[in-house]
């Protein structure tokens, strides 16, 4: 398994505010789902624009691109995926030896 950060953020660009109100239950229902299936290990609201910031545990990108995929407001084109970073552990905490 791998680890990866997505950041999210809603497009406004295509949508206004009120346009994502209907959706909010269903897609915080489905990060519920996704965390307690071991996928979405924390996420976090932005604090720079309105979206999210996900780490995902999965085999692979298009695992997790699956996964993201199955969000409610990215099914309806609600949500720009702005990046899908892999991740590992800092060295800098590896033992000294």
């Amino acid at each position: 398994m791998a680890q990866f950060i997505a950041l999210l953020r809603r497009d406004y660009d295509r949508f206004r505010e009120e346009d994502f109100a209907p959706w909010l239950e269903p897609e915080a229902e489905r990060a519920r789902e996704l965390h307690a299936q071991g996928i979405s290990r924390q996420i976090w609201s932005r604090k720079d624009v309105p979206g999210a910031a996900m780490i995902l545990e999965a085999d692979s990108v298009d695992a997790c691109h699956a996964a993201i995929g199955t969000l409610p407001l990215i099914q309806k084109g609600m949500l720009i995926l702005e990046a899908l970073v892999p991740v590992g552990p800092y060295r800098g905490f590896a033992p000294r030896g």
